[in-house]
């Protein structure tokens, strides 16, 4: 429980210096955070997706530019808006870059484990889903997110994800509702929000892809949550897999709603 929600009559002297020192810090956080926001290297990652997204390339020699991302094959502004979402030609519930991989598949004729090989960045090494995946989100930005849950596959997924959210496990027993399960908590100067809190998803979940100044690259939320696994010290999250689709389908439950930032910028 932070220091100050504890109650008044213990540390009584403390206290008011204690909730006086969290609130300069977290105004510091934000203003911080504006002051990088004013030049999103993201930018240039959108640049790049965009390049890369209309240029013809495998072994069909063919763009992604007639990708169906779910308003029809072409439409890439809001589509990212409505993902998480059940695409009848692959019968699977799929996330923005499970599906971008499809298309990458289907359309230039790559191979699946081509297609994934460099799924996140490392220095010297860019990745192209991580550029492909800020130019589509980005084509939704200062929109509403409006992930469907309608289908039974979907409904499946949400459930699924909903127990994988609180599955203890590890040599820690954590559980993604270990960090994100109650409002107001924190690792060191980063916010841990609450993921079932309306107003806390939407503030989250709406801003992946984002720039990450920590580590110089886009990151996506493929990549946080497999980093979220390795924290927790469970066994490796396999990149578009299954489990990490049904996690996102329960996050875009609570984050519908929200206004679509990404590719956001983060420390």
């Amino acid at each position: 429980m932070p220091l100050c929600r504890l109650p008044v009559l213990a540390f009584a002297a403390a206290l008011p210096f204690a909730c006086l020192a969290q609130q300069e810090t977290q105004k510091e956080i934000e203003r911080y955070r504006q002051l990088l926001a004013e030049g999103n290297p993201a930018d240039l990652f959108e640049a790049r997706g965009e390049e890369l997204w209309k240029a013809s390339r495998g072994p069909k020699n063919a763009s992604l530019e007639q990708c169906d991302l779910g308003l029809g094959p072409g439409v890439v502004k809001g589509a990212f808006a409505r993902m998480p979402r059940y695409f009848p030609d692959t019968d699977r519930v799929q996330d923005l870059e499970s599906r971008i991989v499809t298309c990458i598949v289907t359309l230039q004729g790559f191979k699946p484990e081509e297609a994934i090989k460099n799924p996140f960045s490392a220095p010297g090494r860019p990745s192209d889903l991580e550029a492909l995946a800020s130019y589509v989100a980005g084509q939704s930005k200062g929109m509403k997110l409006a992930a469907p849950l309608a289908h039974p596959k979907e409904l499946e997924a949400f459930r699924i994800g909903e127990q994988l959210f609180y599955r203890r496990a590890g040599p820690h027993d954590f559980a993604c509702v270990s960090c994100h399960g109650d409002s107001g908590r924190r690792i060191r100067l980063q916010e841990l929000p609450k993921l079932t809190d309306p107003g806390d998803a939407q503030k989250i979940f709406t801003t992946w892809p984002a720039y990450r100044v920590s580590q110089g690259t886009v990151r996506t939320m493929q990549h946080r949550l497999y980093d979220c696994y390795w924290q927790m010290r469970h066994p490796q999250m396999d990149y578009a897999s299954e489990a990490s689709i049904a996690l996102e389908v329960f996050m875009a439950k609570y984050a519908n709603g929200g206004e679509i930032r990404a590719p956001a910028l983060k420390r």
